[in-house]
């Protein structure tokens, strides 16, 4: 993979597409991590004298009214805060104010265009790769970076189209990913899956485990795998669809999957073989916890996607808060994939080796797919 540093890009323009899609409150925005995450190539190109032009999209925009909310205006305000380099923004994705900027740039500048998805309404000229956008966002560089992993598993026109056009590397943040996760699914490892449905996590358990040690399963998907094996789990949440899915992976692999002991429910926790027909799990109980941290005990790399519990709710935030504290104080690495328990381990303020930028392009990205938007970074 060609990545930025093996690129001249002093006096060059170079297009950055990165990812500043961030969650907002009330228009204010409310973790950065992503913004944060771009800076060590943005700060190398400006440390080498690039005029760094920034591509990103925020939202959906599918109306004007999205427009009007999902400006990135905001996004280059709080980027002054983190660099302390000159940062300008146009409002608009094309045009001759767009031009006119671009080419009064000086070296060690930054200009943020607008929300990329604002060329999606009316014509999803963004989001279909419309030849004639990708075209006319070439004109405007000498070079293409692409460091918006959470965004790389879209062929979109601003993540691919450009590429067809101009020389093109990775970002720092881009090759870190990668590799991190190329780790991750080649070495022997633990694997922790939580969250809500079984049909989200089916690609990667079948990518990965052959490689994975032993699977710790929680959250609301557990309940699938518990009633297979014979429990009563109330009215927790089974996915029906995908029992037969479950009998066979069960059947395979049963002997490396450790499933809760104990639940906590709206009535208070309770052992998995006492449960109420009205009993609804939200999160694991103390024993479970325990059992967990036994089974991670003699791990070498742990790759944890999705949380445990309901953690936003004080009741049931344990398991996850519990589970992320333990692993902070081990000597072997843990990478975070996925966005709920990226947003938990901020939630908790926990620390480990890893913690990958990217939603749905992580999960895509351990489940084997190929991203077209990364095929042009190699050479």
């Amino acid at each position: 993979m060609k990545v930025i540093s093996d690129a001249d890009v002093k006096g060059k323009k170079v297009i950055v597409r990165v990812d500043f899609n961030v969650p907002r409150k009330d228009g204010k925005i409310v973790d950065d991590t992503r913004i944060v995450g771009s800076l060590k190539t943005i700060n190398y190109l400006v440390e080498h004298q690039a005029k760094v032009i920034l591509l990103s999209h925020l939202g959906r925009v599918e109306s004007e009214e999205d427009k009007k909310k999902n400006s990135l205006m905001e996004v280059g305000k709080h980027l002054t805060t983190l660099v302390t380099c000159p940062v300008y923004f146009v409002a608009q994705t094309r045009g001759e104010l767009l031009e006119t900027t671009i080419n009064n740039l000086q070296n060690g500048e930054i200009l943020l265009v607008e929300n990329t998805r604002f060329e999606d309404f009316p014509s999803k000229l963004e989001s279909s790769c419309d030849e004639a956008l990708s075209k006319y966002w070439a004109t405007l560089g000498d070079i293409f970076v692409l460091d918006a992993f959470g965004s790389a598993h879209r062929c979109h026109a601003s993540t691919y189209g450009i590429s067809k056009y101009l020389p093109s590397y990775a970002g720092f943040l881009v090759k870190e990913e990668t590799d991190v996760l190329d780790k991750a699914i080649d070495q022997d490892k633990t694997l922790i899956l939580g969250g809500a449905k079984v049909s989200d996590k089916i690609g990667v358990i079948d990518n990965l485990i052959d490689n994975t040690k032993r699977v710790l399963l929680a959250g609301a998907m557990c309940f699938t795998f518990l009633r297979v094996k014979g429990f009563n789990v109330g009215k927790s949440p089974v996915s029906e669809e995908n029992i037969d899915y479950v009998q066979n992976l069960i059947n395979n692999y049963g002997d490396k999957m450790v499933l809760p002991v104990d639940i906590v429910t709206q009535n208070g926790i309770k052992n998995i073989r006492d449960m109420d027909d009205d009993d609804i799990g939200y999160d694991i109980g103390p024993d479970t916890i325990e059992r967990f941290k036994d089974a991670l005990d003699d791990s070498t790399l742990v790759l944890w996607n999705g949380p445990l519990g309901k953690y936003e709710e004080k009741a049931y935030e344990n398991g996850t808060k519990e589970i992320l504290k333990y692993l902070e104080g081990q000597p072997f690495p843990t990478i975070l994939a996925g966005g709920d328990i990226t947003g938990a381990s901020k939630y908790f303020d926990t620390k480990v080796y890893y913690v990958s930028t990217g939603g749905g392009s992580t999960l895509e990205y351990l489940e084997g797919k190929k991203f077209k938007t990364l095929s042009r970074l190699n050479g």
